[in-house]
């Protein structure tokens, strides 16, 4: 930044926090004496109208907005083509940096944070404002605990007229509502979601949903349930955990109505805890030694929802079945019965070993009572008339991967088989070629049964989004979402800030395959490169130096065997090192800023 002073009053001291749109400097408002926070948008932002337009109007809509939960903004201006906006100072830490030191953070601690939270919500949010961007990165922390809502950059406000630019993704995706990344309109509602996953970090020291791409993780907000919060820390209090709950629901309408009933609830959810669990009403006569244990679930299986006075209801426990009451002096009758049977069997087999029931059954059938042999078949023994096995009709299904889906077909009908083919995406396998099938090669079947297989569409096509003049790391992510590679090529640039994208290859908006590689061109900042000048004769070095623009030869310092080690290994006048003014040393082929001042070491002659 070469312009210290902003309109004559607003001094710039050093950066202390950056953003994909903006940096934020420690600064000091001559007039009045006071350290200030001031904004200023990267440069590449200063010709895109429709944002500045956005950065100034809602600004002055956060401008009006005073709550001791809300860093102020006291300014707004322009000083040439440097736009600003200065906000208090507030000097803690950000609420990021706490959970990552020490979460899981206790249950008061979390708890009070969040409740100052709402509150801060609850007034930007009477005031027609929706902050969109509630993040921890976004809470400061004062050392005596006090909480400050900051950068309402993205915020939109009732007054505001300027639509969402098209493709620009609003919020962080780890906080962002169901509604939001289904590109819906930001409510209230959404600011409680964020907070609400906020507090599930704080008292977890984890986030909901975790995924490989920005993608993945907004779609997990919108189709996925998180593990409990009890099920990570299980000192949570349960009513707590329902109140985290309902705040993340996926229906905006079973959230809380408001902030300020959120900060209610929570300031009250000690009150809670104090309900008794509610017992199952069939067991309370029982014996105190017949009855199962009772207790509160360890988490409920659905978001526990409180009513308009913040109390929460807790389902009670599922009745246990009733058993049927026991018949008295049926279990000797049964007994009597099932030997009475055993003794009938016993004896009807004793009659056949003898061989007197097949004599009497011989009698019976001549009527003269003269013997007659009955002659018993043994159960194994083949009838005469059995038909002799047939021979096996299954077919043995081929191989059909590799084929075309045509001569995939026309070979299982040839074998009366039925054809089931579907379609599938494949990066290297060409349109029209099977690729997998369900039945292995060899495998039988009967005749006319289905055998289905998969066939290759091609690649999938994607159309590559424009990430020109977004951060690397922010490209990086939205491309590989896609499925594309990258690859990175850093130069210098006069007009990008540093760690922007200055072009892509392809351009914008052309379909290509998955898998393609796409190149991006990083912007190193206004940067110029020092040419190889170290280990020449000086005056060659000189001539070089002469012809580089934006830097500049100020002084030879000529050193001699008492500060130049290996001093017989140089030859006189050859340049030995390189350091800018302010003390930074150089190799050859390194970027400096430009209009940088350049001192050189020579062995002396």
């Amino acid at each position: 930044m070469q312009q210290k002073v902003l309109d004559g009053r607003y001094e710039l001291d050093r950066k202390i926090g950056e953003g994909g749109m903006a940096r934020v400097y420690l600064g000091r408002d001559l007039r009045l004496n006071r350290r200030v926070a001031i904004k200023i948008p990267h440069r590449h932002m200063r010709d895109d109208a429709d944002f500045l337009d956005r950065f100034r109007h809602e600004a002055q809509a956060a401008a009006i907005l005073a709550h001791p939960n809300i860093v102020d903004v006291y300014d707004v201006g322009q000083d040439g083509d440097i736009h600003y906006i200065v906000m208090e100072y507030v000097e803690g830490t950000d609420l990021k940096s706490l959970i990552n030191r020490e979460a899981p953070l206790a249950v008061t601690t979390a708890v009070g944070i969040a409740a100052q939270i709402a509150r801060g919500l609850s007034a930007a949010h009477r005031a027609g404002m929706v902050h969109r961007d509630i993040k921890p990165q976004n809470v400061i922390v004062t050392d005596d605990g006090h909480v400050r809502i900051t950068d309402f950059g993205i915020a939109k406000s009732h007054l505001s007229t300027a639509m969402t630019e098209t493709g620009v993704s609003l919020g962080t995706v780890d906080y962002i509502s169901p509604e939001q990344a289904q590109g819906l309109q930001a409510t209230p509602q959404s600011d409680i979601y964020a907070l609400g996953i906020v507090l599930y970090e704080m008292l977890t020291a984890r986030l909901p949903f975790k995924g490989d791409s920005a993608v993945a993780v907004a779609m997990k907000h919108v189709t996925e349930q998180p593990l409990t919060p009890r099920q990570i820390n299980p000192h949570i209090p349960v009513q707590l955990e329902g109140l985290i709950l309902r705040a993340m629901d996926k229906d905006p309408a079973r959230r809380p109505r408001s902030a300020q009933e959120f900060a209610e609830q929570l300031a009250n959810y000690s009150q809670l805890a104090d309900q008794e669990t509610v017992v199952n009403a069939v067991l309370g006569n029982e014996p105190a030694a017949a009855r199962p244990p009772t207790y509160a679930p360890a988490r409920p299986t659905s978001p526990i929802h409180t009513g308009n006075t913040g109390r929460v209801s807790i389902p009670p426990p599922r009745p246990t079945p009733a058993r049927a009451p026991q018949q008295e002096g049926l279990g000797c009758g049964v007994f009597l019965v099932g030997m009475l049977i055993l003794a009938g069997v016993l004896g009807i087999v004793m009659l056949f070993s003898s061989g007197a029931l097949n004599d009497l059954f011989g009698r019976l059938s001549n009527g003269n009572g003269s013997p007659t042999p009955v002659v018993l078949q043994p159960s194994n023994t083949s009838l005469p008339d059995e038909p002799s096995p047939t021979p096996d009709a299954r077919v043995s299904v081929p191989n059909l991967v590799g084929l075309s889906d045509g001569a995939a077909q026309e070979l299982l009908r040839s074998l009366q088989l039925i054809p089931a083919p579907r379609s599938e995406n494949h990066p290297s396998v060409s349109q029209g070629i099977v690729i997998t099938q369900s039945v292995a090669a060899g495998e039988l079947l009967e005749p006319n049964q289905p055998v289905s297989y998969t066939v290759s569409v091609g690649p999938v096509f994607v159309t590559v989004p424009n990430v020109r003049r977004m951060p690397q790391s922010s490209a990086q992510s939205q491309l590989t979402a896609e499925g594309l590679k990258v690859v990175i090529i850093e130069q210098p640039d006069r007009e990008i800030d540093a760690g922007f994208v200055i072009s892509q290859t392809p351009n914008p908006d052309l379909r290509i395959a998955q898998g393609e590689t796409v190149t991006l061109r990083v912007s190193l900042g206004d940067v110029v490169r020092f040419p190889d000048v170290i280990g020449l004769q000086i005056s060659e070095a000189q001539a070089i130096l002469e012809r580089t623009e934006g830097i500049r030869l100020e002084f030879i310092d000529e050193q001699g065997p008492d500060r130049l080690p290996n001093f017989e290994n140089y030859a006189p006048n050859q340049v030995v090192s390189a350091q800018i003014r302010n003390g930074q040393g150089l190799n050859n082929g390194d970027y400096v800023p430009r209009d940088s001042v350049i001192i050189l070491g020579i062995r002396k002659p």
